[in-house]
């Protein structure tokens, strides 16, 4: 029964933590896999693996901003850095108006949160077993905490209004990080249900 438990939070819980975290940083990030693939594109010259990041709709801008960019890859380096800036700046605006979010600028690598990282490294090494591991024990870890903290409060919720109300905050805390694994498990969490 544990086991299954496990099971449906791996499952679940990366899109919670997608779902209640905003990490914009990952696809406006320079270590994020759309600034990846576009700089991999420009470096090939082959336009098709950045164009999965926006609606088929605005295709045709991003084509033809590629084919305006490539050709100054071996001019001016001043230059080509403006113009290959322009390239992932609207790349990156299309994907997040595609999904409905807004864009704030590209950042600077190294704003991927952890977790964000861990799930990338499974998708390219093909094993998700140190993600499990490490991020089921870190959910197993910030549950006992909230539940602890919440018993411990319970006993003493009725001494006086500071610890009432201390009690209320850890009760909401901790029945709202479980209601929001429960709609991920009932309901999934689809592509436009998070800010990445």
């Amino acid at each position: 029964m544990k086991k299954n438990v496990y099971r449906m939070l791996l499952l679940a819980l990366p899109m919670l933590v997608l779902s209640t975290t905003p990490v914009s940083a990952h696809c406006d990030s320079y270590d994020g896999p759309v600034i990846k693939d576009a700089l991999t594109a420009l470096k090939t010259g082959q336009v098709d693996p950045v164009l999965k990041w926006v609606d088929e709709t605005r295709e045709q801008e991003i084509i033809e901003l590629f084919e305006k960019t490539l050709p100054l890859r071996t001019g001016d380096r001043e230059i080509y850095a403006l113009v290959e800036k322009h390239f992932l700046e609207t790349l990156v605006r299309l994907h997040r108006e595609f999904e409905g979010a807004p864009f704030t600028g590209l950042k600077p690598a190294g704003n991927v949160p952890p977790i964000v990282r861990m799930a990338d490294n499974s998708v390219e090494t093909g094993s998700a077993e140190d993600l499990k591991s490490r991020f089921l024990g870190h959910i197993e870890r910030v549950l006992d905490e909230k539940y602890q903290l919440v018993n411990a409060l319970h006993a003493k919720k009725n001494e006086s209004v500071e610890l009432g109300r201390a009690y209320v905050n850890a009760y909401v805390d901790y029945v709202h990080f479980l209601e929001g694994i429960h709609t991920i498990l009932e309901h999934g969490a689809g592509h436009g249900q998070h800010d990445h």
